[in-house]
């Protein structure tokens, strides 16, 4: 019925890229399991939750033919015990509808189910497909996907909107209403014309691993309601979030007029301190004058905190607060050491931007302190 021998290090692999595919709480108990196919290079494994649905191909030497779905975090747990090394042999008979596992003196057998019960997603046309590098791919989503809601429902901001902008770059956005971040590249050859998708949160955590495992390039294919990402060996499926973005444009100000200019790890180093008396609130204060920036935090059941640090500021003595849990996550992503913030007034959203970095964007909404 099946019958194989595998190294650990491919199979462990290959599982771990499972995991979070699929649920330890079903309700359905085949969604717990992974499909494992022989074939003449090795073993096809398969895990679905029928939202996503992940495909990747193994080396192993295959004795006999066959098909069978196995628990996955089970197998994971096994697996990832073995010595580094090992040498698996996995065994499926009619008669025991189990699945033997042998490595060295080690034994296991695990239940089983039949691969004829294993759902697959259904692959529709994708009429749009386009080539990327991983990183490029990593970048749009690191400095994006902490802006993406948590509130379900609010279903359509719970992802990435990728979309074509001005047939010139390829941009994604990620907002919860309090902020937004925005990020660009280069239109890749193939996307223009490709409708603007919505890719679910929990997509996006999982093709943003496979891309950080590679320095290769992978190829993104989608329709209007699924999407699907390839590389080496590797096939991730997704169905995107049906709904409509928001205009996001609208709420990107335009008339900010004092700027900010200061060290990004100063100033995330000046909040963090402060912030130890605001974990409830959250709330920060931040004093801008000529050449300084004073942030402070009072709070009646934690206390109060004040430091200061010198920056460029062009404009009048100006009070704003913030979360600075939001600030520091936009902080986070600006790689080139100075962080650039045009400000409006001190209840306007303010733009901040990487001084070194034309291609990201944030906007994120005062709060009062």
């Amino acid at each position: 019925m099946l019958k194989l021998t595998i190294e650990r290090a491919h199979l462990l692999k290959a599982l771990k890229h499972t995991q979070n595919i699929v649920e330890r709480r079903q309700t359905i108990p085949i969604l717990s399991n992974v499909l494992i196919e022989t074939g003449a290079d090795g073993i096809v494994i398969r895990a679905t939750d029928n939202e996503i649905e992940i495909i990747e191909k193994v080396p192993a030497t295959v004795e006999e033919n066959g098909s069978i779905t196995v628990p996955a975090h089970k197998l994971c747990d096994i697996v990832s015990r073995l010595p580094d090394g090992a040498q698996i042999a996995m065994t499926v008979s009619a008669e025991t509808n189990q699945m033997s596992i042998v490595s060295g003196r080690a034994k296991f057998a695990l239940a089983v189910l039949p691969a004829n019960e294993f759902p697959t997603m259904v692959q529709e046309n994708m009429p749009f497909s386009f080539t990327l590098a991983g990183a490029d791919l990593l970048g749009l989503i690191n400095k994006t996907s902490f802006a993406v809601s948590t509130e379900e429902t609010r279903y359509n901001l719970n992802g990435i909107y990728l979309h074509e902008k001005n047939g010139e770059t390829l941009t994604a956005v990620a907002t919860d209403g309090h902020r937004l971040a925005s990020a660009r590249i280069a239109l890749p050859e193939g996307a223009k014309g490709m409708p603007g998708v919505i890719i679910p949160r929990k997509t996006i955590g999982e093709i943003s691993k496979l891309a950080a495992e590679t320095d290769a390039e992978l190829t993104v294919s989608l329709s209007a309601n699924q999407i699907r990402f390839q590389l080496e060996g590797i096939v991730l499926a997704s169905r995107l979030i049906d709904g409509t973005y928001p205009d996001y444009e609208k709420v990107i100000p335009v008339a900010n007029d004092k700027t900010v200019e200061a060290d990004s790890a100063v100033l995330s180093g000046v909040i963090e301190r402060v912030s130890v008396v605001s974990e409830k609130s959250r709330g920060i204060k931040l004093s801008l004058s000529s050449n300084l920036v004073r942030v402070s935090a009072t709070t009646a059941d934690e206390g109060s905190a004040e430091d200061e640090m010198d920056a460029a500021y062009t404009g009048e003595d100006l009070e704003i607060g913030f979360n600075f849990r939001y600030l520091l996550d936009i902080l986070s992503q600006v790689k080139s050491g100075t962080v650039r913030l045009l400000i409006n007034d001190s209840t306007s959203p303010v733009i901040l931007k990487d001084a070194g970095d034309d291609n990201a964007l944030y906007v994120l909404m005062p709060m009062r302190v």
